[in-house]
């Protein structure tokens, strides 16, 4: 699903009046889906006590539409429209659709009644994406009458809560609060990133009219089942474990053992035929006896038990399908070279974390790169700060994937996939049970395991895997409590995640 700027918003929107579709018929779009929704969710309508919550724009147009459809249709047990503006500060379409709910019997009031507050719903139809800067004014005063007038009303936000900016995820002033939000067309960028992806509530994508190919040329996009779900169908009856991937390991050093574990056994769960686990010879012991199913190599070791140079990784690489190296390696001074060596030599996919996240990415040759840095991780590897890599994590995992030419998957909230030729995907799955030791080797060793199923399919295959973690771990803290994951746990919950993506349509 496309994520659009609102300046990407208004070209779609230009292009669909000009292919014929009025502007005043979109807007009528617009309303009729949220009333739709409203119809969904909050039925009997005609028991609600609604408050439509208009401003001058295009936004309080959406408004006025919803309020004549609620007034027209389902007579509500009380409906206040409320302008926060002038009437004739209205133009074009907007003030066409104030004169079509008078026509149709509606009143319009310029204050919010005392009666009122005893709303059941609050429809937030003030500003919307066209809006730049802090609110001011009236409907200013509005956003904080949404945010603490109305204490029994659920909110529900037309296109955008109003005073929230479009592009981007911090905000500029003060903005209503959302517990729903009905958007129309796309998401866009500020409701997929954090913070303000947390204020939004539920999101819900309408269609309006317009076609998909006037905004498909877009390179933001948000994860959704869709993107990956044919790699989830059932497997050809004829199929072996030569025929879903051998994953090659190489992770964990003495008294790391658990992330060379984890990574093999994420591997296997995600469905890749074979995993090898290779680690230091004093690792493997422990490494074994966490379950039968992996393979090992034992490894020259340093005398700190680290995974030694000359260790001859590049012959064990041959015939693998993927190789995951880092979780648990240690911070050894010859790690770096030791990954270059192996990223030199292997033709296939490498999927690189942790450890095996030192020096440039650009010195590694041009073959399919998955890096899965942590914002730590990506500030060392970008030069930056991670406060810097914070306030930006769309531009820097989008700059350093075209750089470099590899696959980035930044992790933490709102996990960025950017990729060499600067397509971004925002993944909307996970919860904060996550942050707990060894999720992120869960990820790598799920990676391998996808990618080593369809190596052809790569992009698809980091999507499974960073969609299906995050939505493991979501089903997890549900079972077991926020405070109460723990990594291993993902691997539990990630067959019912599977099945939930192969077989329930998503929702946003």
């Amino acid at each position: 699903m496309k994520i659009l700027t609102a300046a990407e918003m208004r070209e779609v929107d230009r292009r669909t009046i000009e292919a014929g579709i009025p502007g005043i018929v979109l807007m009528e779009n617009a309303g009729h889906r949220v009333v739709e929704f409203l119809a969904e969710r909050f039925a009997p309508l005609g028991e609600q006590r609604i408050v439509v919550l208009c401003g001058k724009g295009n936004n309080g147009g959406d408004g006025l539409v919803i309020a004549r459809q609620l007034h027209t249709r389902f007579a509500p047990a009380s409906l206040h429209v409320v302008l926060l503006a002038e009437p004739e500060e209205l133009k074009g379409d907007a003030a066409m659709n104030l004169a079509m709910l008078l026509a149709a019997g509606g009143l319009v009031e310029r204050e919010i009644p005392s009666e009122a507050r005893a709303a059941t719903l609050v429809v937030d139809a003030l500003l919307g994406t066209g809006v730049s800067g802090a609110a001011t004014g009236r409907m200013l005063q509005g956003i904080r009458e949404i945010n603490h007038g109305f204490p029994l009303a659920s909110v529900v936000a037309v296109d955008l809560p109003s005073g929230m900016p479009s592009d981007s995820g911090e905000p500029v002033g003060e903005f209503a609060r959302a517990d729903y939000t009905v958007t129309f067309t796309a998401p866009k960028v500020s409701q997929a990133v954090p913070p303000n992806c947390d204020h939004i509530g539920e999101l819900i994508v309408g269609a309006i009219g317009s076609r998909p190919e006037f905004y498909a040329d877009v390179r933001l996009s948000l994860v959704e089942p869709a993107i990956f779900r044919e790699l989830l169908a059932p497997r050809a009856r004829a199929g072996h474990k030569g025929t879903y991937g051998h994953v090659l390991v190489v992770a964990g050093s003495r008294g790391k053992t658990g992330a060379a574990a984890m990574a093999g056994l994420a591997a296997l769960r995600a469905g890749a035929g074979l995993v090898t686990v290779a680690s230091a010879e004093s690792a493997i012991a422990e490494i074994s006896s966490h379950a039968p199913e992996l393979m090992t190599e034992p490894l020259r070791e340093t005398e700190s038990g680290s995974i030694a140079l000359n260790a001859n990784l590049q012959s064990l690489a041959e015939g693998k399908s993927v190789v995951a190296i880092g979780p648990g390696l240690g911070r050894a001074p010859h790690i770096a070279a030791m990954v270059h060596s192996l990223a030199d030599a292997f033709d296939g996919p490498i999927v690189l974390d942790a450890d095996a996240l030192v020096g440039q990415a650009s010195g590694l040759s041009h073959r399919t790169r998955i890096l899965t840095p942590h914002p730590g991780e990506m500030a060392r590897l970008a030069g930056q700060t991670t406060s810097q890599i914070q306030a930006d994590r769309i531009g820097t995992a989008s700059a350093y994937a075209s750089n470099h030419g590899v696959t980035l998957i930044l992790k933490g909230q709102r996990t960025v996939i950017a990729f060499p030729d600067g397509r971004v995907w925002i993944n909307p799955t996970g919860t904060p049970a996550m942050g707990t030791g060894g999720t992120g080797d869960i990820l790598t060793g799920m990676i391998a395991g996808l990618v080593a199923q369809f190596p052809e399919r790569a992009d698809q295959a980091v999507a499974a895997a960073v969609y299906l973690h995050g939505l493991a771990g979501q089903l997890g803290a549900q079972a077991l409590g926020e405070k109460c994951l723990i990594a291993t746990d993902i691997l539990q919950y990630l067959p019912d995640a599977m099945e939930e993506c192969a077989d329930v349509p998503h929702r946003v």
